[in-house]
């Protein structure tokens, strides 16, 4: 984990979250490609990075398995 605020990346909500204060991942571009996660509600708590790769193998599977 690393403190949100260190991600230096560009967060954006998914499409699919709703307006009404729900519980919501959010996602983040870092400067050098690798994706960023934090919590919505604790956006200067901790965060996670993952390279490219990493990432998109995990949107494979989500895709393949739900």
């Amino acid at each position: 984990m690393i403190p949100a605020d260190d991600l230096s990346a560009v967060w954006f909500s998914s499409s699919h979250s709703n307006d009404q204060g729900g519980q919501c991942v959010q996602g983040g571009r870092c400067s050098n490609g690798d994706m960023a996660v934090r919590d919505s509600k604790d956006p200067h708590g901790p965060g996670f990075r993952f390279s490219p790769a990493a990432w998109a193998g995990f949107v494979d599977h989500v895709k393949t398995t739900y």
